[in-house]
């Protein structure tokens, strides 16, 4: 068993081409065990965003503070607030984006623990 609070866990820059404003927390991964899934938790500063990308893997995603939006493959943008839940298949090209000029935009994000 594994309890630890996020403002314990070290952030890091994600290595993604092309991030920007992006930190990203890990606390809880196959490295602790977990069977089958890993989360992270990336924190987007005003104006963060990560890159237009696709991925093998599902994402399962919870927006805890904040808000901005989530670029579909058509290059739609839908609005993600604090509460909200997303979920992003197997090669759904994707992009999360803050919009906001103040306020972070923070998203717990679960993937399979070998994405990680």
């Amino acid at each position: 068993m594994k309890i630890c609070s996020l403002d314990k866990v070290k952030k890091v820059s994600p290595n993604m081409k092309d991030a920007e404003g992006i930190w990203k927390q890990v606390p809880i991964s196959k490295d602790d065990g977990s069977p089958s899934f890993c989360f992270r938790v990336f924190t987007f500063e005003p104006g963060g965003h990560t890159p237009f990308h696709r991925h093998p893997n599902e994402h399962l995603n919870y927006v805890i503070e904040g808000n901005g939006v989530m670029v579909t493959e058509s290059g739609e943008e839908r609005q993600i607030r604090k509460g909200d839940f997303a979920l992003i298949l197997p090669d759904e090209k994707h992009q999360f984006k803050n919009k906001s000029t103040s306020e972070p935009m923070i998203i717990i994000c679960a993937v399979p623990k070998e994405y990680e």
